[in-house]
C-alpha cells in the first residue's frame, strides 16, 4: 500500500528550495526513452499511479466557491449552440483530407501520427486555441461535419488522430495498448463491472473522468434510441456541493476512496488505488481537479469482502450518490450526430452517456472512435500530485511493455 497521508501540511512548491527535486526526480524520465522498436515516437504511456499523498491538500485549503471561465451553467449554452460548436469548413476539410492522404500514401503506421507528418499550416492556429479553451476554459467543444461516410473508417481515423496531435499527446486506454479506441457494444456482461469496461457496452454511463488530460469521441454511427452525452462543470458542481451539501464536498476531497484497476495492471502493481476524488494542484492557489468513476468505486466487492480494503461506508454512498444528482440536475445534454466529434477536457468537465438500443441487423451498430490526450504539465497542463505530471504521455492504462496499438474497429 502506499504510504498514509501525513497529518501536516507540506510546504508549497514555489517556497521549496528545489521543487523539481522534491516533487519529480531531476533524471530524464524512463517513460521517455522507451525502445522504437516498440513504441514509435520512443515515448510509453506512463498509466495509472495513485497520488503523491503529502501533495494532498485537506478539506479547508479548498476554494468555497470556484471562479473563472471553467465554471459554467449549462443554461449558457443550451440555446446557443454557437458558442460549443464548430461546424467544419469547406477549407478544414480539405486541408484534414490532403494531411490524411498524404499519411496514408507514406505507410506509416497509424501509432506513429505526429504533428510532423501531419501538417495543418492553416487550421494549426484554431487547434491552438482550442486546446488552451480545453485546458484553461469551458473545457468543451463540438466539431461538426467530417466526412467519415464519404471518408470511411481508416481515412477518417487517420484525420482524426491527426487532429488530436495538436491537442495532446495519445495514450493507451486499455490493457491492450488501444491509442484508437472504440466505444461500441461488443456483447460484454455491464453486470460484471469488475471485470468489464463499460464502453464495451450499451448500458448507462454515470458521470465520470477518464484516465488523461482530454477525451476526444468521433461518432461514426449512431444507436437506433438513446446513447446520448451529458457534459457538466465539475467547477459548477463543486460550487453547489460547497452551498448545499459541503459534508459532501468535505468527503470527496479524502484519499479515501479506492479505484478498481480491473486487471489492467502491470507487474507487482496492486489491484486498486487509494485517492480522493477532488484534488488540488501543487501550486500556490492550484485549481480544484476531479477524478471519478463510480463504476470503478463500486466494483470492488471482491477486496472489501474479503478484508482487504473498507467497504464504502454510508457517508461514501451517500455522496456518491449526491454527486450522481447533482451533475445530471447542472448538466448540459447534447446528441453527436454521424461526422461530429467531442473533445472535453477529464480534469474540470465530468461526462456522461444515456443506455442504448442500436438499429437490428445488418445496420452498423453505434460507434464512436476515442482518443485519451495528455497534457503534462511543462506544456500547459494542469499540475497535479502525481509522479507523473510531468510526463508527455502522463495518465493512461499501460500494462508492462504493451505496445501500442489503433485498430479500425473495436476488438
Amino acid at each position: 500500500m502506499a504510504p498514509a497521508l501525513t497529518t501536516s501540511l507540506p510546504q508549497p512548491p514555489h517556497l521549496l528550495s528545489n521543487p523539481d527535486t522534491f516533487l519529480h526526480p531531476t533524471s530524464s524520465f524512463p517513460n521517455h526513452a522507451a525502445p522504437k522498436s516498440i513504441y514509435p515516437d520512443g515515448i510509453k504511456t506512463s498509466g495509472q499511479h495513485p497520488p503523491l499523498y503529502d501533495l494532498l491538500r485537506p478539506y479547508y485549503d479548498f476554494p468555497k466557491e470556484i471562479t473563472g471561465p471553467t465554471v459554467w451553467n449549462a443554461e449558457e449554452y443550451r440555446n446557443n449552440p454557437e458558442r460549443w460548436t464548430h461546424p467544419f469548413s469547406a477549407e478544414e476539410i480539405e486541408e484534414l483530407s490532403t494531411a490524411a492522404d498524404n499519411f496514408l500514401a507514406a505507410q506509416i503506421p497509424l501509432t506513429g501520427i505526429t504533428k510532423t507528418n501531419f501538417p495543418l499550416p492553416k487550421f494549426s492556429g484554431f487547434l491552438e486555441s482550442l486546446r488552451n479553451d480545453l485546458i484553461n476554459g469551458k473545457g468543451f467543444l463540438l466539431f461538426k461535419g467530417m466526412p467519415v461516410k464519404e471518408w470511411g473508417n481508416l481515412k477518417s481515423a487517420v484525420a482524426y488522430m491527426g487532429l488530436g496531435t495538436y491537442l495532446g499527446y495519445f495514450v493507451s486506454q486499455n490493457g491492450r495498448g488501444h491509442v484508437l479506441g472504440h466505444v461500441k457494444d461488443v456483447g460484454d456482461d455491464p453486470t460484471q463491472i469488475d471485470k468489464v469496461r463499460i464502453y464495451r457496452t450499451n448500458a448507462r454511463q454515470f458521470f465520470h473522468a477518464d484516465d488523461s488530460d482530454i477525451v476526444g469521441l468521433l461518432c461514426v454511427a449512431k444507436a437506433l434510441e438513446g446513447g446520448e452525452s451529458d457534459l457538466v462543470s465539475s467547477h459548477h458542481v463543486w460550487n453547489t456541493l460547497q452551498k448545499e451539501h459541503p459534508d459532501v464536498a468535505e468527503e470527496l476531497t479524502k484519499p479515501t476512496w479506492y479505484f478498481d484497476r480491473k486487471g489492467e495492471t502491470s507487474k507487482g502493481e496492486l489491484e486498486f488505488i487509494r485517492t480522493s476524488v477532488f484534488y488540488l494542484e501543487t501550486t500556490e492557489n492550484g485549481r480544484v481537479y476531479s477524478k471519478w468513476d463510480p463504476y470503478y468505486v463500486k466494483s470492488l466487492t471482491r477486496f472489501s469482502d474479503a478484508g482487504i480494503i473498507p467497504p464504502l461506508s454510508p457517508s461514501q454512498l451517500r455522496a456518491a450518490q449526491i454527486l450522481e444528482d447533482t451533475c445530471l440536475r447542472l448538466s448540459l445534454h447534447m446528441i453527436l450526430d454521424i461526422g461530429d466529434i467531442q473533445f472535453l477536457s477529464n480534469a474540470h468537465v465530468l461526462h456522461a452517456r444515456t443506455a442504448y438500443i442500436d438499429y437490428p441487423p445488418p445496420a452498423p451498430r453505434r460507434h464512436l472512435m476515442r482518443l485519451w490526450l495528455s497534457t503534462p504539465e511543462d506544456e500547459g497542463g494542469w499540475k497535479l500530485p502525481f509522479k507523473d505530471s510531468r510526463e508527455k504521455k502522463r495518465g493512461g492504462i499501460q500494462v508492462d511493455d504493451t505496445p501500442p496499438h489503433a485498430p479500425e474497429d473495436a476488438e
